[in-house]
């Protein structure tokens, strides 16, 4: 039944993760007001969080009860899967720095990077292809 449940977290951070990270797209503009760039920041900080939930109950299914650490480590799309949900939060730093040094602004519009959007939209792009990795590892694909 633990397994049930970490697993079912670990969704449904999937789920809240792929969620606040696309209504971050859709909210980030090249100018934004100052309660527009609020409503983003509290959007990533959301999105922080879940990528942490999505963590936490990754490494307990990998490590307390899952298949066995054994079963993961061994195969290379874990090390894929795991290499590109890491790589995602390395990308969101930047993004994340830059809401968090701008959400108490007084500016009229607060000028966002192009920078930004794109990676956001690297970030969706990578997100995406790790439920299919978890597919595959599911399947057996990648196992000696």
């Amino acid at each position: 039944m633990e397994y049930i449940f970490v697993k079912y977290i670990h969704f449904a951070g999937l789920l809240l993760l792929v969620s606040t990270l696309a209504l971050e797209h859709f909210l980030v503009k090249p100018k934004m007001s100052p309660d527009e760039f609020r409503t983003l920041a509290l959007v990533d900080m959301i999105y922080g969080v879940s990528s942490l939930i999505v963590l936490a109950a990754g490494l307990t299914l990998w490590f307390v009860v899952g298949k066995g650490a054994s079963f993961y480590t061994a195969n290379p799309i874990f090390h894929i899967k795991l290499s590109l949900f890491v790589l995602v939060g390395l990308l969101s730093v930047y993004p994340t720095v830059f809401f968090i040094r701008n959400r108490t602004s007084k500016q009229i519009l607060i000028e966002v990077p192009a920078k930004i959007v794109m990676i956001i939209r690297v970030e969706l792009l990578l997100i995406f292809v790790i439920p299919l990795l978890a597919v595959l590892m599911a399947q057996g694909v990648g196992r000696h």
